[in-house]
C-alpha cells in the first residue's frame, strides 16, 4: 500500500473516532492511615473456624469519566468478591455497570453475604464452601456496601463504574490508567462515599499524563 491510501485511511479513523486508545494517566492518591484491625463480637458460637485476616488496608480506585467512542467500550468480564479468612476479598472491589460477580466462599464456615444499598439489594442465604451461591449482575452504578450475617466484623464494598476505565490502587496510592481514548474528560479518585477527588484532562493520542491526589 502506497503512503496515500495509509494517511487517507488514518484520516479517516480519525474522523470517525476511531484513533488508536494508547494515552495513558499515573499518579498517587493520598490514602489515609489504616484503622486498627478488630474482630467485632458475634451472637453466633462456633462459627469461626481457622484464621481470621485482618481487613485489607485502605485503597482507593481511580476511573475517567466522560463520552468515549463506541469503538473503545468493552464487555464486563465476570469479577468475584471471595469471603477469604474471615474478611471479604477483596475489600473494595470496582466493577463496570453490567458485571457478573461470583462470591465464592473459601472458609470452612458458613457465610450470608447481604447488603441494603438501593442501587443493588440481596440476601446471599447461609452457604458453605461446596456450595455456590448464585451470581449476580450489578447493572445500576454506585456504591454497594457487604455484610456477613453471621460475621458482624465483615464489611466490603463493590463500586459499579459507567466506565470502563479505572483502576485501582495500589497500598501506597499509586495507579496506573492505560490504553485511554483521546478525548476530554474528568479524572476522579475515590475513597469513600464521602470523599471523591476529581481534575479535568484532556488527552491527546498517545499523551502521557502524571495527575496526583489531592491536586496542588
Amino acid at each position: 500500500m502506497s503512503r496515500r491510501p495509509q494517511l487517507i485511511l488514518a484520516s479517516l479513523a480519525a474522523s470517525l473516532g476511531l484513533a488508536r486508545a494508547d494515552s495513558a494517566i499515573e499518579g498517587v492518591v493520598r490514602l489515609p492511615p489504616a484503622p486498627p484491625a478488630a474482630v467485632m463480637p458475634t451472637p453466633y458460637q462456633n462459627n469461626i473456624i481457622g484464621q481470621v485476616s485482618a481487613p485489607e488496608p485502605p485503597t482507593a480506585v481511580v476511573y475517567l469519566e466522560g463520552q468515549f467512542p463506541a469503538s473503545h467500550t468493552t464487555n464486563p468480564p465476570v469479577a468475584k468478591m471471595e469471603q477469604k479468612h474471615y474478611q471479604f476479598a477483596p475489600g473494595l472491589l470496582p466493577i463496570q455497570t453490567g458485571t457478573a460477580v461470583e462470591f465464592p466462599n473459601l472458609d470452612d464456615g458458613y457465610h450470608n453475604v447481604f447488603s441494603y444499598s438501593k442501587p443493588k439489594r440481596f440476601d446471599l442465604g447461609r452457604y458453605r464452601k461446596d456450595e455456590k451461591p448464585p451470581v449476580l449482575v450489578f447493572d445500576k452504578p454506585g456504591v454497594i456496601k457487604m455484610f456477613c450475617e453471621i460475621h458482624q466484623h465483615m464489611r466490603g464494598t463493590i463500586l459499579v463504574l459507567d466506565t470502563p476505565y479505572f483502576a485501582k490502587t495500589d497500598r501506597q496510592g499509586n495507579y496506573r490508567l492505560e490504553h485511554l481514548p483521546p478525548g476530554k474528560y474528568v479524572l476522579k479518585a475515590w475513597l469513600d462515599e464521602k470523599t471523591v477527588w476529581q481534575r479535568p484532562v484532556e488527552l491527546t493520542d498517545g499523551a502521557r499524563l502524571r495527575v496526583d491526589f489531592p491536586g496542588p
